[in-house]
């Protein structure tokens, strides 16, 4: 047998964005497998809190807001101070930024693991070889940092933890809006973090329209509270009377209607993948600048991912396109064939 690894006191340093962040808790599971008994703590920051929120691998998460609470220098040292008094043995580094990096060289975290790059080598302990840009999967991307480290990596899923108490809005709100067992319920997420990866409104509007006239579908329009304007884009341009339940739930929430709901239509983004974990019976996937085999949802088992060649690179970087023609290239047509 092998020996068991010593317990530690070990942080997980994070990423940014919702849909990474999930990703990453494939790696932070595996981190945990490897260090049974181990403290283990992860810095996010707080918008993506719902996504830990739960996580049995995890004995803490910590609050790190570089554009935000932690923008200053000040606070900076405030957060460096924070990390010194919890005396970490180990940090791994799943962000490639320097700050951070910085910051653990800093709070005086004797092993810090992390890819390498010319400009923070100095600062890591154990500097790992990055694989090239785009060849990975995001998930296989952060497990590469834990597992060239030494460590043993058993699975690649996701993990998205709701209780009882995220379902209940999701309840209420289909009673209050008459949606019964039998009903066909389609939920349509056409937020996104950055507009080239969004679906052009005009679209949605088509699609919701004839899922409500030739399917009978109840359609549930989700997003965030800053989506309302979007979603009233889409209402305004419809025949239809669709149902906005933007601002409506949490990310926990949103993971439970997405589990109750009978079809999931969305774009690359945090929503697709939330849905993905809690095991979503069906969804659809519409992808543009971005690629499948980097950020698609995976498992794929109960998702369609939608995508057309329109001569442009996959993926792309453009956050300012002009024309948007890869969203645009697959039709509400495409999508209600694939319903």
């Amino acid at each position: 047998m092998s020996e068991k690894p010593q317990a530690k006191r070990i942080l997980i340093f994070n990423v940014n964005w919702l849909g990474d962040v999930l990703f990453s808790t494939a790696t932070i599971r595996n981190i945990r497998r490897n260090y049974p008994d181990s403290y283990i703590a992860c810095a996010i920051p707080s918008r993506c809190y719902p996504v830990l929120k739960g996580n049995p691998y995890l004995d803490e998460v910590l609050i790190f807001d570089e554009k935000d609470r932690h923008k200053g220098m000040l606070q900076k040292l405030n957060f460096v101070n924070l990390l010194k008094k919890k005396k970490f043995d180990a940090v791994f580094l799943l962000h490639r930024s320097f700050s951070r990096a910085l910051i653990c060289r800093l709070a005086g975290i004797p092993e810090r693991i992390g890819h390498y790059t010319k400009k923070r080598a100095f600062l890591l302990t154990k500097k790992i070889i990055p694989p090239p840009r785009d060849s990975l999967h995001r998930i296989d991307y952060y497990l590469d940092v834990i597992e060239k480290s030494g460590l043993r990596v058993e699975d690649r899923y996701l993990d998205f933890y709701i209780s009882p108490q995220d379902e209940e809005p999701v309840d209420n709100f289909f009673k209050k809006n008459s949606i019964k067992g039998n009903d066909f319920v389609v939920a349509i997420n056409p937020g996104g973090n950055w507009l080239p990866k969004r679906w052009p409104a005009d679209y949605w509007a088509i699609l919701a329209d004839k899922l409500i006239s030739q399917h009978q579908a109840k359609v549930i329009i989700t997003g965030s509270i800053t989506d309302l304007l979007l979603a009233g884009q889409i209402k305004n341009g419809m025949r239809c009377q669709p149902l906005v339940a933007c601002g409506v739930f949490n990310l926990k929430q949103l993971g439970a209607l997405a589990r109750r709901v009978d079809l999931l239509i969305t774009a690359d983004t945090g929503p697709l993948h939330i849905a993905n974990a809690v095991g979503a019976k069906k969804i659809i996937a519409i992808f543009g600048p971005t690629a499948n085999n980097i950020t698609g949802p995976y498992p794929a088992t109960n998702a369609v991912v939608m995508q057309k060649d329109v001569g442009c690179p996959i993926p792309c970087y453009k956050v300012k396109c002009s024309d948007n023609r890869c969203m645009r290239a697959v039709t509400p047509q495409d999508v209600l064939k694939q319903v």
